[in-house]
């Protein structure tokens, strides 16, 4: 009777660390940004299988660092802001971006300003009369 105890709570709890892995551990987030295109979002778990969002250039508004503060710690991400296709001027949506690895401010600086070049690409240039 113990031992079929013992080997069913062995057997969730493999089952139980395999769906972590498989769903939930994400080992690396990737960010490309191509000005002409988009911005994608990759994730790569533990596991081995990859998730990979699409966000079209014409969707971004702007590229941010945000800030939260979570119990006693102020926590700093990155976010893209998404803009409403009917009212540019208006955000509908944040994406936060390394929500897993949670790099420190200095990291996403440089992200951000390596963001802010491209995003920077494709403005218009401002006319002269």
């Amino acid at each position: 009777q113990n031992s079929m105890v013992l080997s069913a709570a062995i057997f969730i709890t493999l089952i139980g660390l395999i769906i972590y892995l498989h769903f939930v551990k994400i080992d690396e987030e990737s960010l490309l940004v191509i000005g002409s295109l988009g911005i994608q979002v990759t994730s790569s778990y533990a596991s081995g299988k990859e998730s990979t969002t699409f966000i079209e250039m014409s969707q971004v508004k702007d590229v941010v660092i945000n800030e939260a503060i979570h119990l006693q710690k102020v926590i700093y991400y990155l976010c893209i802001l998404l803009q409403d296709p009917g009212n540019p001027q208006e955000v509908t949506e944040i994406v936060p971006l390394f929500q897993s690895s949670k790099p420190r401010l200095d990291c996403l600086i440089e992200v951000y300003k390596s963001c802010q070049e491209i995003l920077e690409q494709r403005k218009p240039a401002p006319q002269s009369s």
